[in-house]
């Protein structure tokens, strides 16, 4: 809460002087005027001094009844300050009503000190330039905003505004504490004398309010602008490195750290405290740990600061390091900070750690409250372990928020989108507040289940709870839509006012997904427009949509945009390997090649991208080589890596090769899938080995579906092995009733021997079954 300075008041010293002129006896004026000049620090004390007054029967005697109630306030006792403002009954003035309002206002009491002032203007007494700040102060501590505003009202109207800093300053504070930054601004412009607490208000009443820029602009205004009582302190500093922290401003942060070293501010153990939270914020990692180990009494919240940067950037073992030290500093962890290493073990998904933290948690008896309690629940999902984390939700009596969202995302994590959105179900019947993170979370289950009526209830759901204008739900709506074909829906709701970059490569990104190529790069040059900056995720959506679309001029431009940017593809694969593509699939692979072979590191999608693009082209040849260079780099292959091999021989006709690269899947502990066998049943049957491609398909594990089944009818067709080709038929058939091509393949292969009543029974069955044929069309 701010404080205002009030200016020390003149009647004690006039009454001090009217005792000393006065026909009071010398023992009592001195007594009295022992007690009026100095404070008494024990109640004791004070009861002697009161029972004094009361029987030298000064007890009406304003001056001192305000004494007395300041001195009850300062011992904390403002009741027995209420009762000796209560037993003035007449003549009570200004004065003592300041008393009695800053008697519980001193001491939180915030809604009985406003109830003095009303008895004050009841009684006709007008509130002066000590009144306002303490009573405007009592409003901000209560929200009371319209009260405040009222009470501004009759401070204009009696002209106790002009010229005095304290209650301007007051304003500010109450105004930017409610939330109404505009009237805070306005009060501030209207202050023909600012001091440092009036710019301390304005500071922080915009960090406060989300609005860190403009606390940093204000602060250096004051810098700039401001006279010599109008320095920054280190209230408003804290301020300062605040907003540099919410904003990632480390630059900015850096400056007003050399400002408080230079005005010597920096020394205050608060400033240093700030210094180190702003420094974990902007996730600098090594002035955060010169800061920590500047700052001389280390609390709580200096180990959590220097825990926490370590905990979010991933560093578990120096985390845990930090967290023994803290231990034989004789420092006990509270809440948040168990809640930071359980959250940087569970982002690093080390679920050994994590289990042997939590073992740690239980055998020191550390108190596990809520926030503990939500953390392990949120670690536990993210390690896909929800065996454990539903243990842990059982045992909660009274979940939050966060407990029911914490389980949502870890359902929707490991595949389990059912159980994701029952338990959201039950939020809404329960009556839980559901946050966007949650909706992102059950929006994208129904997503991956295909769950369209169920997508368009959530949909309601998010226009009833009045979140369609969040942008982060926005843009989950508009993924949604898109992976479900509904472009339609899809740009309605992109067309909406609030927009960012997600949005818009969500649009694309639909666009993309759908086939709209054209589309898709039409918007993308749409955002360069409007002026928005398209990220890495932007220009690997829109290079997809230049490689699908064989757009290659719009994707050398993309290309070009990234090197006037001067993006580097060695710290940006991702990039890389949508570049190495697009210039694949758009035919210039020596540009492709040249890429690639500039990467230093490659992963293994950026390989497979490589060997799939050779292998489109024809050239099994080089698509070997890249292979073969993969495994000299210790690399690993995935089953894309074999698919796109094995696609490369089956083009080429390479089938003594394919067989060998077949065989070798189990040697890196792969298990060929449907679309393994059926490249290597293309590439036996495209070279006539009919009866090894019918062998290993009867050799899978697993029943071959009817696409496998009718790859090697069509080579049993190409090859005029019509006897083969029936029985090869009647099992595609089998596998597949409703295909009206393997019916129809199997009359002519009839027919192609003569077997006419055979071909016309096939024809019969497929009218019996309801297959009709479907019609042929031309292009042309």
């Amino acid at each position: 809460m701010l404080r205002f300075k009030l200016k020390p008041n003149p009647h004690y010293e006039r009454l001090l002087n009217s005792y000393s002129t006065s026909h009071t006896p010398n023992y009592l004026n001195t007594n009295i005027s022992y007690f009026l000049s100095n404070n008494i620090s024990s109640l004791q004390s004070l009861f002697q001094f009161h029972a004094y007054i009361i029987t030298t029967g000064h007890t009406n005697n304003i001056f001192i009844a305000s004494k007395l109630i300041s001195l009850y306030a300062s011992l904390d006792k403002p009741r027995a300050s209420t009762q000796v403002f209560e037993s003035i009954k007449f003549n009570r003035d200004s004065f003592l009503w300041n008393s009695i309002i800053k008697a519980h206002f001193s001491n939180g009491l915030y809604s009985k000190a406003i109830g003095f002032y009303l008895g004050m203007r009841l009684s006709n007494n007008l509130p002066n330039q000590f009144t306002v700040p303490m009573v405007v102060a009592a409003c901000s501590e209560l929200l009371l905003l319209r009260f405040g505003s009222w009470i501004h009202g009759l401070v204009l109207k009696v002209g106790v505004f002009e010229g005095n800093c304290a209650v301007g300053s007051s304003f500010v504070y109450m105004y930017s504490k409610c939330g109404v930054m505009e009237d805070a601004c306005m009060v501030f412009d209207e202050m023909f004398v600012r001091d440092v607490v009036a710019w301390t208000a304005l500071v922080i009443g915009f960090v406060q309010n989300d609005e860190s820029e403009k606390g940093l602009e204000c602060l250096c205004e004051m810098h700039t602008v401001g006279g010599e009582g109008e320095r920054p302190n280190f209230r408003t500093l804290e301020g300062g490195f605040q907003a540099c922290g919410n904003l990632g401003a480390v630059v900015q942060g850096r400056c007003l750290h050399g400002l408080s070293v230079k005005t010597g501010i920096g020394c205050s153990q608060d400033v240093q405290s700030s210094i180190l939270s702003m420094y974990s914020k902007c996730g600098s990692e090594e002035e955060a740990y010169l800061s920590f180990c500047e700052v001389m009494e280390k609390d709580i919240m200096s180990w959590t600061s220097i825990i926490s940067i370590y905990a979010k950037l991933g560093r578990i073992n120096k985390c845990l390091g930090m967290f023994t030290e803290m231990q034989v500093a004789g420092i006990y962890p509270d809440g948040m900070l168990v809640s930071c290493v359980l959250s940087g073990l569970g982002n690093s998904m080390m679920i050994l750690e994590g289990k042997a933290f939590h073992s740690f948690i239980i055998r020191t008896n550390y108190e596990i409250n809520k926030m503990v309690h939500n953390a392990l629940l949120s670690m536990y999902c993210k390690f896909g372990l929800l065996p454990l984390a539903e243990k842990l939700f059982d045992r909660i009596h009274e979940r939050d928020k966060e407990s029911w969202k914490a389980m949502v995302f870890g359902y929707g994590k490991v595949g389990m989108e059912v159980k994701g959105i029952e338990l959201f179900r039950e939020m809404q019947h329960l009556g839980i507040e559901t946050d966007s993170n949650t909706l992102l979370s059950v929006i994208s289950s129904c997503s991956k289940l295909g769950a369209k009526r169920l997508c368009w209830s959530l949909h309601c759901y998010v226009m009833k709870s009045l979140m369609h204008d969040n942008v982060l739900v926005a843009n989950s709506l508009i993924d949604m839509y898109g992976k479900f074909g509904n472009l339609t829906t899809a740009r309605k709701i992109f067309s909406r006012p609030q927009r960012d970059t997600v949005t818009w490569n969500a649009l694309i990104s639909s666009c993309t997904y759908n086939g709209h190529f054209t589309e898709a790069l039409s918007l993308f040059d749409k955002m360069f427009l409007e002026g928005i900056k398209p990220s890495s995720a932007t220009l690997i959506t829109v290079l997809s949509a230049c490689a699908h679309a064989a757009a290659l001029e719009k994707g050398e431009e993309v290309h070009n945009f990234m090197k006037k940017e001067g993006i580097e593809l060695n710290s940006h694969l991702p990039l890389a390997t949508a570049l190495v593509d697009m210039y694949a699939k758009c035919g210039k692979l020596e540009k492709s090649r040249e890429i690639f072979d500039s990467l230093k590191e490659k992963d293994v999608i950026c390989w497979n991208v490589m060997i799939s693009g050779y292998g489109m082209h024809g050239d099994a040849k080089s698509s070997l080589e890249i292979f073969q260079q993969l495994e000299q780099v210790n690399g690993r292959p995935n089953e894309l890596t074999f698919l796109a091999i094995l696609s490369a021989c089956t083009h080429a006709g390479l089938v003594e090769e394919g067989k060998s690269l077949f065989g070798r899947m189990r040697e890196y502990s792969l298990s060929p899938t449907l679309k393994h066998y059926s490249c290597m049943v293309d590439l036996l049957g495209r070279s006539g080995n009919l009866q090894e491609a019918e062998a290993l398909l009867l050799s899978m594990p697993v029943a071959p579906d009817g696409g496998l089944w009718g790859t090697l009818l069509t080579a049993c067709n190409i090859h005029n092995d019509p006897e083969m080709g029936i029985r090869i038929a009647k099992k595609a058939i089998e596998s597949d009733p409703e295909n009206d091509g393997y019916y129809v393949i199997i009359s002519n292969l009839y027919g192609s021997i003569g077997r006419w009543e055979e071909a016309e029974r096939a024809r019969i069955i497929m009218k019996e079954r309801g297959v009709t044929k479907i019609a042929g069309w031309s292009a042309v």
